[in-house]
């Protein structure tokens, strides 16, 4: 079986260069090539220095013009740098070209993100995602993979580098594409059943989005105890979790957490992670979460709404939250967020601070779509009664003696309301809460 090496556990000094597009301001340029350096720590790279150049279009053969490129080589050269990392997508000829000049390893943004994937993977759907991934990113690098990439092609004999051993790996690695994506079907269509399992008892549910590092699985955690992964890294966590929690007005609503988002996110890992990242798409609605304390806190929250706008999810009902309050030290910042998203949820799920605010727009998100009636249950129908408790909001609960009739005051989410229907006692008493 063919297999891609994690090739930046092979290196220990670590060059960081971005490009500064017409479209991007520097300060943009500056923020992307912080958040390259904190993915480098992610797969613990150490970052011995970084460039930021200024380029009005790509060019073909280094990305960059030739003359920035023998400045980069010359200054990896002179930090003794062992791996250059560019913050944008190279071509696999780019690539060449660059460990041609450089005689060093080079790989882009979008690499480095797939071997986080990689390590961070745990379950089996991830691992087939990443896996799939990785292997669509290598396909046409394979002509370069003799000096970076590990290959094992069993009963093949003592060949040499040509061009038949490259066609037997290109082979052997569509081969796997085609594995991976038929065993991603059958992950999706298990999903799909346990989501339609979930649906026959119809509880609203809420995916939790937002950039990575916001503290998604944090906030799940704290509000349903659930035992998941919390950690401050990007991509601490890969696999969706759903919790069940009960609103202040009654109402249950199933809480997941998504994989975070993160900006120039490789386009394939959002077709490999659509299994995952389709929580989003069939929520009822979404919890965007962000975190208050970065400086860039309004442009995460376009990538976000860029990434769900292609994924199809961009219309859903919203609760916009903003998280790690507690780390503001300059209120003025806080403010000036308010004064910007008037709508929004702030919160620390460190500290609590916010949580019931945020339990009770949930609630009204809910309450938007629910029917007050009063239904009229025979004694005997434990079942419906248990499913009232499970399903409804509860406000008035009396039992008729000596009839065997309980009434039941309830406020009904509107999905439901057939359902009960034969069982409300005064028609004047059903009417939607607007």
């Amino acid at each position: 079986m063919f297999e891609i090496k994690e090739r930046p556990k092979m290196v220990e000094r670590a060059l960081l260069v971005g490009a500064c597009m017409p479209h991007e301001t520097h300060q943009e340029a500056e923020s992307l090539l912080d958040e390259l350096e904190e993915l480098a720590a992610t797969l613990e790279v150490p970052v011995v220095g970084r460039l930021l150049v200024s380029i009005r279009e790509p060019h073909a053969r280094y990305f960059v013009g030739s003359g920035k490129a023998e400045e980069i080589a010359a200054r990896a050269t002179e930090l003794e740098a062992d791996v250059i990392i560019f913050d944008n997508e190279l071509t696999p000829g780019q690539q060449r070209n660059w460990e041609d000049l450089t005689k060093i390893l080079v790989i882009d943004r979008q690499e480095v993100i797939i071997d986080i994937f990689a390590r961070r993977a745990l379950t089996k759907e991830a691992r087939l995602q990443v896996d799939l991934a990785r292997m669509e990113y290598a396909l046409p690098r394979l002509k370069h993979a003799w000096a970076h990439f590990g290959q094992q092609a069993g009963g093949i004999g003592g060949k040499g580098e040509g061009e038949s051993q490259i066609e037997l790996d290109r082979r052997m690695v569509r081969a796997q594409i085609d594995r991976l994506r038929k065993e991603l079907e059958l992950v999706r269509t298990r999903r799909a059943t346990q989501r339609k399992d979930r649906r026959k008892v119809p509880v609203p549910n809420a995916a939790i989005v937002g950039y990575t590092n916001a503290g998604k699985s944090s906030l799940l955690k704290r509000l349903t105890g659930a035992q998941v992964l919390v950690e401050d890294k990007l991509f601490a966590t890969l696999d969706t979790t759903t919790r069940r929690i009960v609103l202040p007005n009654n109402q249950p609503l199933l809480l997941t957490d998504t994989v975070g988002f993160i900006r120039k996110l490789p386009h394939r890992l959002v077709e490999a992670f659509h299994a995952t990242l389709e929580e989003s798409v069939l929520a009822d609605f979404l919890i965007h979460l962000l975190d208050a304390s970065n400086p860039q806190a309004a442009i995460l929250h376009r990538t976000t709404n860029a990434v769900l706008a292609e994924m199809g999810a961009d219309e859903k009902r919203t609760l916009t939250v903003f998280n790690k309050i507690d780390l503001i030290t300059d209120k003025s910042l806080l403010h000036a967020l308010r004064i910007k998203f008037p709508d929004a949820i702030f919160i620390s799920t460190r500290t609590g601070d916010g949580l019931s605010d945020l339990l009770n727009a949930l609630a009204g998100l809910l309450d938007t779509n629910l029917r007050q009636a009063t239904l009229r249950i025979p004694m005997s129908r434990g079942d419906l009664l248990a499913a009232l408790h499970r399903e409804c909001g509860i406000e008035a609960f009396v039992c008729e003696n000596p009839e065997p009739f309980a009434l039941v005051e309830a406020r009904i989410p509107g999905r439901l309301y057939e359902k009960y229907r034969p069982f409300v006692a005064n028609a004047s008493h059903a009417s939607v809460q607007e």
